[in-house]
């Protein structure tokens, strides 16, 4: 069997060490180190410029590294032709051919390396993408969706050990994208073969992904999986890039009364706070004391809550009030100047608070983090929510 159809290897984990893309002085791609375990659905998140599309256009054989290598399994593939590698891409543009059947579409692979008898296999990956009774139409009668699917499929059939997605989901409304994260999951699931997905989009790669690995400036931030990278964030670029994070400049004074690995006592402009020293990136002198919006508790003044919020920060005043469906996000203007966010969840739990009201906010020092305050606070907030 040619290395174009072999079935996916155990153990065939993609590996790049050393990844590296120039262009006219310009690095893309910078010593790249990554590992991803075969069968894994797996994503590159960053923003727009930061290398991750250079990355899997180097291991489609698309680009030509400057440097570094890219092994599948036990094969060295960084200077194969991309027709000889044992992958395919799934680009945000379908490419499908307007003129041909859905069936052929998903055939034509087979075909052109001489396959004669496809129909089997065919009607095996449109059931597997449920197009099997759209076999007969054209590419124009079916929906934006439906054709993410036709591409999927046509990947699919030639059996890559590894597809690439390369913002397949970006040309979809929002209510189709979501539906087809459940289903692009589904799919890699059914059939166990390594996804790599390039996105922009945190939903996205939270939604599908078992990994993700966080890209800026070409080197990756940081990598695990969604619920790690999200809850203890390793820089203020993920802890801003993966949702939102307040960022306090904050000093840290000591450790809990406890054992020696107690949380974290700290100085936010006067008042104490606690962090979880598991959570802690740096662990004293000054740093950056986060906490997410959809973690903090607003009360009136001098209110109090039913839950373990064991922090506190004082006399902050309601400065925004945005109704969003199932929350509303408020802006609460806190003594030294700063603004920060709150989401709370519309349950009709708490009465709905208004702009100008005093208000405290509080959270749990378990939700806490702690980042090196030598970094950009703002890194990793898009421009336009600065």
């Amino acid at each position: 069997m040619s290395q174009e159809t072999a079935p996916p290897q155990t153990g065939a984990d993609l590996v790049l060490r050393g990844l590296t893309k120039k262009f006219a002085g310009f690095v893309a791609v910078d010593a790249l180190d990554l590992t991803v375990p075969q069968g894994s659905f797996f994503a590159l998140l960053g923003p727009s410029g930061c290398g991750k599309t250079t990355t899997l256009r180097m291991v489609a054989g698309l680009e030509e590294p400057t440097g570094g290598t890219i092994t599948l399994g036990s094969d060295d593939i960084t200077h194969l032709k991309p027709y000889k590698r044992p992958v395919n891409t799934v680009f945000q543009s379908y490419a499908l051919f307007p003129h041909l059947t859905i069936a052929a579409n998903v055939a034509f692979g087979l075909r052109r390396r001489g396959r004669k008898k496809v129909t089997e296999d065919v009607e095996r990956m449109l059931d597997l993408v449920e197009l099997t009774e759209l076999a007969d139409r054209r590419p124009a009668q079916l929906s934006g969706g439906q054709q993410q699917r036709v591409a999927l499929a046509r990947a699919l059939i030639n059996q890559p050990q590894v597809l690439l997605l390369d913002e397949p989901l970006g040309a979809l409304d929002l209510k189709l994208r979501r539906q087809m994260q459940i289903e692009l999951k589904r799919i890699q699931t059914e059939v166990g073969l390594t996804f790599v997905h390039v996105t922009h989009d945190q939903e996205e790669a939270m939604t599908m992904a078992d990994t993700v690995a966080v890209m800026n400036a070409g080197h990756i931030e940081q990598m695990g999986p969604p619920e790690l990278l999200y809850e203890s964030p390793a820089t203020t670029f993920v802890a801003n890039f993966l949702g939102q994070s307040n960022l306090v400049a904050a000093r840290v004074t000591g450790t809990a009364p406890g054992d020696g690995d107690g949380d974290l006592l700290l100085d936010v402009h006067g008042t104490t706070v606690r962090a979880a020293r598991s959570r802690a990136v740096v662990t004293e002198g000054d740093v950056w004391v986060g906490v997410r919006p959809e973690k903090v508790v607003l009360t009136p003044v001098g209110g109090t809550t039913s839950g373990p919020e064991d922090n506190c920060l004082r006399d902050g005043v309601v400065s925004d009030v945005s109704f969003v469906g199932v929350s509303t996000q408020y802006l609460v203007r806190m003594p030294w100047g700063q603004e920060l966010t709150v989401f709370s969840q519309n349950t009709g739990a708490h009465e709905r608070l208004r702009g100008g009201d005093p208000v405290d906010l509080h959270w749990s020092g378990a939700h806490t983090f702690c980042l090196d305050a030598s970094q950009d606070a703002a890194a990793g907030v898009e421009p336009e929510d600065r």
